[in-house]
């Protein structure tokens, strides 16, 4: 520090998890050029609470009630061009990573890191960085925007509305054989048990 007087960097911290969001407020509170000036439960009050205190940094979880934290930072991207959005989260995925990117987030840490890493990721996107988890960004590097082919996400698109492995190869001129190859490597691919799951799971990894 220089000695001349600066304002404290304003963030909003939006967590559902009462214990989770005090214990980070407490913490980024005792960083002395911070200042936690609101704190949000739901997804869906954030954009509401981003245009009342006008934070310089809405610092975001991904899963919560009401509305995403991805669906809330493109929101915020129109309605608060000069906040700029932090997702903070458990789930390091990839595919989480790319849609948080594009829907105008500056920076996407995992929760397990130190709060001091957090506080440094806060004053980096405020001026103006873009701080990815590490981790993260080398397996979002490897792993590529998607794991699925284009085939197999035409599959899986197709078997949406319940249709049959039958169903799905006439309208796509496949054999069921060739269908159900597509779809076994799709579930593998997502992690998942049936195909039900493996389009769930492709949909809110923003694969479909």
């Amino acid at each position: 520090m220089d000695g001349t007087s600066r304002e404290a960097i304003r963030v909003l911290l939006a967590e559902d998890q009462g214990m989770m969001r005090g214990a980070l407020a407490l913490l980024l509170g005792m960083e002395a050029d911070i200042e936690v000036v609101a704190q949000v439960a739901a997804g869906d009050a954030i954009v509401a609470e981003v245009l009342r205190h006008e934070p310089d940094v809405a610092l975001l979880d991904i899963e919560m009630p009401g509305m995403s934290g991805l669906d809330a930072a493109e929101e915020l991207r129109t309605r608060a061009p000069g906040c700029r959005v932090l997702i903070l989260t458990t789930f390091g995925r990839p595919g989480y990573l790319r849609r948080a990117l594009e829907a105008g987030a500056a920076g996407f840490l995992v929760k397990d890191g130190p709060v001091e890493e957090l506080a440094a990721a806060i004053r980096r996107v405020l001026a103006g960085e873009t701080v990815v988890d590490p981790a993260l960004a080398t397996a979002a590097l490897s792993a590529g925007p998607s794991p699925l082919t284009p085939r197999e996400r035409e599959v899986l698109n197709a078997s949406v509305d319940g249709a049959t492995v039958a169903d799905v190869a006439g309208r796509l001129h496949l054999s069921e054989s060739t269908v159900r190859n597509y779809l076994s490597s799709a579930i593998g691919k997502t992690g998942t048990r049936n195909r039900t799951e493996a389009v769930r799971e492709a949909r809110q990894q923003g694969w479909l």
